[in-house]
């Protein structure tokens, strides 16, 4: 078995030739092959949105993708919600000694094709080893840069008002449940998938069609409720939340009980929740709904001004709860 070496990451011949072998081989583009010290992107038009994250989920593969597609996906994301056009997209890689270099090369191929879905380059990157122990098989950091065009408006959270409607593309607390179900010592056996895909298809649809959307995110670590916690503390403002209207698998449902998680707090890599004026709310819903990542899209909550900042919950009894942000880590390492 070919395994992960000190040596491939000294910058000798063995470096030479997993970047050659690999990265360039499934990642070959004319502006990554320029094989510069940095690469000479195109000449862009437009405001320029940049974003970066580093992605450490466990296990590497996981029912619906792996670290690679992960990887991807969470930076093309980041971008797309903030209502630009994802371009490029750097990848530096932290190897453990002793990685299947077979391991490696599955996840840069996710990753190639990952990137050619999302119609994204992968154009510059980085390799680090560290000695066996010092890391976990493979971390993956990303830098993505994206456009968004003059005639476009910018998403902020200061345009968001009372009487806005919140939308969520689709069921709630996929990716974080795949993961947790998947971790060895648990030994769940049930069918979850994650919910990891790129987002700019339907984010592009979204905006095509109202220049009323006031803000995107997408619900990531701490979940739906944490991201609009945020929100609502950082506009001023209060959502309330219908929970008869917010879509949860069974199977996610049932696996949240029996952990003790809230669907609404538990991550998701996959999913868009927006806020949208309250005209336009239905014209957005109905196209997100022709997109197959949005076929479970629903309105499930408004904007409210009671001037306490506050995310609530009307539940299904018809009571009112306070949804706070998580104080401690739920699932660590799920992305």
């Amino acid at each position: 078995m070919n395994l992960i070496t000190l040596s491939h990451g000294s910058g000798g011949i063995k470096t030479h030739n997993l970047i050659k072998d690999i990265f360039y081989h499934y990642f070959k583009n004319d502006i990554l092959l320029q094989q510069n010290d940095a690469s000479i992107l195109h000449k862009l038009s437009g405001k320029i949105a940049v974003t970066t994250d580093s992605f450490v989920v466990s296990p590497t593969f996981f029912k619906g993708g792996d670290i690679g597609k992960l990887s991807i996906c969470g930076t093309v994301n980041d971008l797309a919600v903030s209502g630009a056009k994802p371009l490029y997209i750097t990848a530096g890689f932290i190897l453990e000694e002793g990685l299947s270099i077979d391991i490696l090369e599955k996840v840069v191929i996710s990753m190639a094709e990952t990137a050619r879905k999302a119609d994204v380059y992968i154009v510059a990157g980085d390799t680090k080893v560290v000695e066996r122990g010092k890391g976990d098989k493979i971390y993956i950091n990303t830098t993505g840069i994206g456009i968004v065009e003059d005639n476009k408006e910018v998403l902020g959270i200061e345009k968001i008002k009372q009487g806005d409607k919140v939308i969520i593309s689709g069921t709630l607390g996929d990716h974080g449940m795949c993961i947790m179900s998947e971790r060895e010592e648990l030994g769940f056996d049930v069918s979850i998938k994650s919910d990891c895909a790129p987002l700019n298809d339907i984010t592009r649809n979204i905006l095509s069609v109202s220049k009323n959307v006031k803000i995107m995110r997408d619900p990531t670590r701490g979940g739906l409720a944490t991201t609009l916690n945020e929100i609502a503390e950082q506009r001023g403002i209060s959502i309330m939340l219908y929970e008869k209207e917010i879509p949860v698998k069974k199977e996610v449902l049932g696996m949240c009980e029996m952990l003790g998680f809230d669907p609404l707090y538990v991550a998701n890599e996959g999913k868009i929740v927006l806020i949208v004026s309250n005209e336009d709310a239905e014209t957005v819903l109905n196209v997100m709904k022709k997109n197959s990542l949005g076929e479970d899209a629903k309105i499930i909550g408004a904007v409210i001004n009671d001037g306490k900042d506050k995310l609530y919950l009307k539940t299904e009894a018809g009571g009112t709860r306070i949804l706070n942000m998580y104080e401690e880590e739920m699932l660590p390492r799920i992305c």
